[in-house]
């Protein structure tokens, strides 16, 4: 169909060039004959020409016109039809691809790096997706547990955290797990009080989420276990604020990891409803102990 319409416009531009064109040579013949006309001093022939000359000025100026409105209309047909769309292709190509790519190079390399045992290497890989997607936690998550696990060395991951934190302006939702988290990784590394004054500030900071009653959850357990007495839950933790309620998970692994699994959930959501990958994001403190 829009081959039919190229070939409407090229034959009408084609026609008016031709009218154009056949137009400007009967002019120059008219007025060669109007000079000989005047030279003669033939009065009636020199008004009859005068007028036609007129006329053809006044369909050449009108041809003129059209064929400047036929030409732009073809070069604005074939703009939009095959131009504007591959300038589209293109860059809706170099913006996807690049985030395939990411993921793909990146995230899936940091994986096997992991799994070959090359921590180092890992978590160079999944720093540099953080960089290239700064509000994605996962590669964060990824190099504290790389720390923490496998390097043995607590004070790293906590130091991961905290720089996570200072350095990057998270949703609500992120800056309270990565302030949860450093408050454990205190706490796991012998530092209960500072470990309570940063679980303290997830209260604070995010009540009535989820990460506020666990970490209500937990600053109880500690209390108990302080006084040598059975854990037992007070009231107020089965429902804060939005109805969140504390989850006591078996393991620590176990909670991390429904923490990711939720949270690749609400990625995935979010793409599959056309959202922006990077809305505006408030400001949240520091978070630092």
């Amino acid at each position: 169909m829009k081959w039919l319409l190229y070939l409407l416009f090229i034959a009408l531009v084609g026609g008016s060039w031709v009218l154009f064109s056949n137009s400007g040579k009967e002019l120059t013949s008219k007025q060669v004959q109007l000079e000989e006309a005047t030279n003669t001093g033939d009065d009636e022939v020199r008004t009859k020409l005068e007028g036609e000359i007129s006329t053809i000025e006044g369909e050449r100026t009108f041809q003129g016109i059209l064929l400047a409105f036929l030409s732009a209309g073809l070069v604005g047909i074939v703009f939009v039809f095959q131009i504007l769309p591959s300038l589209a292709h293109k860059v809706t190509h170099a913006v996807y691809d690049s985030a395939e790519m990411m993921e793909h190079d990146v995230m899936h390399d940091a994986r096997s790096l992991l799994a070959q045992g090359d921590y180092e290497g890992a978590i160079a890989a999944f720093r540099a997706a953080a960089a290239a997607e700064p509000l994605n936690r996962l590669p964060i998550v990824e190099i504290v547990k790389i720390q923490k696990d496998h390097l043995r060395d607590p004070a790293s991951a906590i130091q991961t955290v905290r720089d996570a934190l200072e350095g990057q302006a998270w949703e609500p939702n992120d800056a309270a797990y990565f302030l949860y988290r450093l408050g454990e990784l205190y706490d796991e590394a012998g530092d209960r009080a500072t470990a309570g004054v940063v679980l303290q500030q997830v209260i604070d900071e995010f009540p009535g989420t989820r990460h506020s009653a666990n970490a209500m959850h937990k600053m109880h357990e500690w209390a108990q276990q302080e006084e040598g007495v059975e854990e037992e839950v007070p009231a107020e933790l089965a429902h804060l604020g939005d109805g969140e309620e504390a989850v006591d998970y078996e393991s620590e692994e176990a909670r991390i990891a429904a923490e990711e699994a939720e949270y690749l959930a609400r990625m995935q959501a979010q793409e599959a409803a056309g959202q922006e990958e990077n809305p505006e994001q408030p400001e949240q403190p520091g978070g630092s102990a």
